[in-house]
């Protein structure tokens, strides 16, 4: 079965001044999980050293608030349109001028699922969501937009995207083959299956799934929900059910604001394997 559980369920511990951590998921929590999953909140003015080991990968989302992170030959400016890709070996520090709360994942030992990250993978990356390609359901009115992909942060260690289910939207059941994964409700809610069982499901869940586990979900009438999730390791298969209609995304070539996108990408069939070109 899933794992879940809620933002709200976690007490925050306080690692430094002005700086509260929530685990969300842990080795300890989850022992099958390849990833750790932490909630941070920064005060106004407080900073968060961020130190990766030789073979482990970070990825940070700012959910609220502003950060700018500092390395050895840059500084980075973000805002909650932003998603962070800190490679291994990385050294640097989080600073918020006025607070912050920022979803961050580990990946220890990374290269496990990409022996090449300890080398292709040196750089930070930063990417602004709010501009690049949305991609619609060819069935239904959901989108969908890229967060972490091979092309974008030079690692198959791990995948991301984020999903808009409009009110009273259903994606058809299946399960991924190589993978395990995991989704945070950023807004909304609904109901979710992890081998046809369901369970409710709000903003603030996190919900993780095994390699091979059925799943599917569907949004509340009346209400939007958002999430993002993520795949360890990002290439892997996806198996639709019998009968099932594959979910299949065409680009629009506009942002989520409407305009005009930073990049173009492809057509993508979901049971067509992991795109390497987006």
């Amino acid at each position: 079965m899933a794992y879940t559980v809620n933002q709200s369920q976690i007490a925050a511990e306080r690692i430094l001044d002005g700086v509260a951590r929530q685990r969300l998921m842990t080795n300890q929590s989850n022992q099958s999980a390849s990833i750790e999953l932490d909630q941070i909140t920064l005060a106004a003015g407080a900073s968060l050293p961020i130190r990766n080991g030789s073979e482990d990968l970070a990825w940070f989302q700012i959910l609220q608030g502003d950060i700018s992170l500092s390395a050895i030959d840059d500084e980075y400016q973000m805002t909650e349109s932003h998603v962070c890709f800190v490679p291994p070996n990385f050294s640097g520090e989080a600073k918020s001028g006025g607070g912050a709360v920022v979803l961050y994942a580990r990946v220890p030992e990374a290269s496990r699922f990409d022996p090449e990250i300890l080398s292709s993978a040196r750089n930070i990356k930063v990417v602004d969501w709010s501009k690049e390609p949305v991609l619609s359901s060819e069935h239904d009115a959901r989108k969908r937009i890229y967060l972490v992909t091979p092309k974008l942060f030079g690692t198959k260690a791990i995948k991301g995207e984020m999903i808009i289910y409009p009110p009273g939207t259903e994606a058809a059941n299946h399960h991924h083959e190589g993978a395990e994964h995991f989704m945070f409700v950023l807004s909304g809610s609904g109901t979710a299956w992890a081998n046809e069982k369901p369970f409710v499901v709000r903003k603030g869940d996190l919900i993780w799934y095994a390699d091979c586990e059925r799943h599917y979900l569907r949004s509340d009438d009346g209400i939007e929900m958002r999430f993002v999730e993520f795949f360890v390791p990002g290439v892997y298969k996806t198996t639709w059910a019998p009968g099932a209609m594959v979910c299949t995304w065409a680009p629009t070539g506009k942002n989520i604001q409407g305009g005009e996108a930073a990049r173009a990408i492809a057509h993508h069939r979901s049971d067509a394997g992991t795109p390497l070109d987006v």
